[in-house]
């Protein structure tokens, strides 16, 4: 289950995940799009009169051309999505989708290699620091 703001109900929540299984199966079988690749839907969040929903989404692939052709061919289907959407779904108001590239997992890739680089670097200079204490003849 994804993660959501607590000021969502249960019902938002549990609507949001379903949506966010169907837009998944809908995306990998039933849309012939070719722009649109290998797509993760990460999370979907809706406002809370279900008008509206935020789909995130990531790729295999994130440079930055192939982020662009599969966000024009999301938005293009975005009517078919919702269309095959309220077969799905059955309830009052369907929400429009709006897709955004999702850039938390390229950001955390990231941060843990900054981390990385620091430790290797604390490591070096821990490394320099036994050796020159290692050298220092004892003063007797």
């Amino acid at each position: 289950m994804a993660k959501h703001s607590k000021s969502i109900p249960q019902r938002g929540l549990r609507v949001a995940d379903q949506i966010q299984k169907d837009l998944s199966e809908l995306i990998a079988f039933e849309l012939k799009d070719p722009r649109v690749g290998m797509v993760t839907i990460s999370e979907v969040q809706l406002t809370p009169d279900y008008a509206h929903a935020k789909v995130y989404f990531t790729l295999l692939k994130d440079s930055a051309e192939d982020v662009r052709q599969t966000l024009e061919g999301l938005n293009k289907a975005s009517g078919y999505l919702r269309n095959m959407l309220g077969k799905r779904l059955h309830i009052h108001t369907l929400p429009s989708l709006h897709f955004l590239h999702d850039t938390s997992t390229v950001r955390g890739l990231a941060m843990s290699a900054l981390i990385d680089q620091a430790n290797a670097t604390r490591a070096a200079d821990y490394e320099e620091e036994q050796a020159g204490t290692d050298a220092k003849p004892a003063a007797e």
